[in-house]
């Protein structure tokens, strides 16, 4: 077996995939390495130089165009919040959607229909609806109903998968022991669920970081992360542009792996308790 050759079509797959990596990883590296220009470097290759100066005037100095303190807050806590609206929506729907009940069917396809409608013509009817009533649209109310729009068919869905294989024997022997409702799901259910609850709210907030547009008619007279960005790219002529893809995409990087270490010690814990 060690032996066997391979067909074509195994070169033809190879090929396929290193193509499609270079496609999308080619970008993040080509604007991770010109972040690293010297101080008179410009914003295309040859490199003039190498330093970290470009990140030392996006983190130290006053830029001038671009807010990026004030962007990279409001995306942060818009990103929290969804988040954290993203969890207990789609655990309330987890539960409320294990037993079937009048009007389930046509209520889970509305809740997911957000996925198929084009971004652009959400953030502008929520933009147009705010405006009907008279209220100005802002990255913390419309904005952050836009991006629910996004991220809760993604959680539903995952919560949706993981109560249909959750096993409700676990649930019966805790009440068999004369455990409350509540006593059960919080001894028991959570504790289960809680890896998956943490991805879906990685989702929540990795998605709701970066969204451009369900943000762009929504987020009012100031501008998150990606709105900002997408202005800098008209008005920033130097690789402090570059300097900032490159600690923002650092920054999604730490925040994914930091889940995964969490999920990763929480499986641990289960099953030393399992053994035990």
């Amino acid at each position: 077996m060690d032996g066997e050759r391979r067909g074509p079509g195994f070169w033809v797959l190879t090929v396929f995939f290193v193509l499609f990596v270079l496609f999308l990883y080619g970008p993040l590296s080509t604007i991770f390495i010109l972040s690293f220009q010297g101080p008179n470097g410009g914003l295309t290759f040859p490199m003039n130089g190498s330093s970290v100066h470009w990140f030392r005037n996006l983190l130290f100095e006053q830029q001038a165009v671009g807010d990026f303190g004030g962007a990279f807050t409001r995306s942060l806590l818009l990103g929290l919040m969804t988040m954290a609206a993203t969890v207990v929506v789609s655990l309330l729907a987890g539960l409320a959607f294990r037993r079937r009940f009048l009007g389930s069917g046509p209520l889970f396809y509305l809740a997911i229909a957000s996925l198929i409608v084009p971004s652009i013509l959400i953030s502008l009817g929520i933009g147009l609806a705010f405006q009907v009533l008279g209220l100005n649209p802002a990255w913390y109310s419309s904005g952050f109903g836009a991006h629910l729009t996004w991220t809760l068919p993604f959680g539903l869905l995952i919560m949706f998968a993981v109560f249909n294989r959750f096993n409700p024997a676990y649930e019966e022997a805790a009440r068999d022991l004369g455990a409350t409702p509540w006593q059960t799901f919080v001894h028991v259910v959570l504790p289960i669920i809680l890896p998956s609850l943490i991805g879906v709210g990685l989702f929540g907030f990795t998605l709701s970081y970066d969204e451009f547009a369900r943000t762009l008619m929504t987020a009012g007279s100031f501008n998150t992360l990606p709105l900002e960005i997408y202005g800098m790219t008209t008005n920033v002529t130097t690789p402090v542009l570059y300097a900032l893809g490159t600690v923002t995409t650092g920054f999604s990087l730490a925040i994914i792996l930091l889940a995964l270490v969490t999920i990763a010690v929480l499986r641990r814990r289960r099953a030393r308790r399992l053994v035990t």
